[in-house]
C-alpha cells in the first residue's frame, strides 16, 4: 500500500525523467547533440538526423502519457489505500465512492472474492478496487474532471491558478494516433518543435500536480467520508 506521500515522490521522480528527455530534445534541434556524424556534402546523412529527430520528438507524448496514466491511477490507487488503512466502513463512505465500489463489484467473479471477505462491511472496500480497470488510454482533462465528480474531489480546474488542461487532449490524441498506428512518428514528431514540447510537458506536470494537491486535500479532510452520517 501508498499513501499519497508516496505518490507525490513517484510523480517527481516520473517528472524529472521526463524532463531530461525534453531537454535532450531540445539540445538535439539546437545542435548542441548530434545524432551521426555529419559528411560535408551528403545530404542523406542529415535527412536521416531530421527523421530520426521527429521520432525522438514523436516518442515524447507516449513519455507524457505514461506519466499522465501512472499519477492518475496512483492518486486514485492511494484513496483506496487510505480507506483500508484508516479501516473506514462501506457505510461510512460517501454515495459516490459506493457507486464505485458496488460498479466494480459486478465485474468480480464471487469464487475469487469470497475468501477475501470475513468483514464484509470492511473487505467490500478494498475488493471492490482494481487498479488495472482505471482508465484504459484515454486520459484527458474532461476524463479527470469526471473522475473528480465520481469521487467527490475537485479537479485543478477549479483553480483559476492552474492551466485548464487543454494540453492533455494533444497528448492523449497523439499517444493514440501512435498507439493504433494512424499517424507515423514522423508525421506527429514534425508538428512541434522541442520548445512548444517543453511548454506542453511544462503545463501537464502542472496541471498533474494541482490534482495530486487536490487528492491529497481530499484524504487530509477525510472528504471520503459520508457527512451525513456524523452525529
Amino acid at each position: 500500500m501508498a499513501g499519497i506521500s508516496f505518490v507525490f515522490e513517484n510523480f517527481q521522480e516520473r517528472s524529472e525523467e521526463v524532463s531530461k528527455y525534453f531537454i535532450f530534445l531540445q539540445n538535439l534541434q539546437q545542435g548542441k547533440i548530434k545524432l551521426v556524424e555529419e559528411i560535408p556534402g551528403n545530404n542523406k546523412a542529415q535527412e536521416r538526423d531530421k527523421v530520426l529527430e521527429n521520432t525522438l520528438k514523436a516518442s515524447a507524448y507516449l513519455l507524457l502519457y505514461n506519466l499522465i496514466e501512472s499519477t492518475m491511477k496512483n492518486a486514485i490507487e492511494a484513496i483506496f489505500d487510505e480507506l483500508q488503512n484508516q479501516g473506514v466502513s462501506f457505510d461510512d463512505i460517501r454515495p459516490e465512492l459506493k457507486k464505485i465500489i458496488l460498479v466494480n463489484l459486478k465485474r468480480r467473479n464471487p469464487d475469487k472474492i469470497l475468501d477475501e471477505i470475513q468483514d464484509i462491511s470492511l473487505d467490500i472496500v478494498k475488493v471492490g478496487f482494481n487498479r488495472e480497470e482505471l482508465f484504459a488510454g484515454n486520459i484527458d482533462s474532461k476524463l479527470i474532471r469526471e473522475t473528480a465528480k465520481k469521487y467527490g474531489f475537485y479537479s485543478p480546474t477549479d483553480d483559476k491558478k492552474i492551466t485548464n488542461g487543454e494540453d492533455l487532449y494533444l497528448v492523449k490524441n497523439n499517444r493514440n494516433d501512435l498507439a493504433h498506428g494512424s499517424k507515423s512518428f514522423t508525421e506527429v514528431g514534425k508538428e512541434k518543435g522541442a520548445d512548444e514540447l517543453i511548454k506542453i510537458k511544462n503545463q501537464v506536470v502542472e496541471y498533474l500536480e494541482g490534482i495530486l494537491k487536490k487528492v491529497e486535500t481530499y484524504i487530509d479532510k477525510q472528504e471520503y467520508l459520508d457527512l451525513t452520517n456524523t452525529p
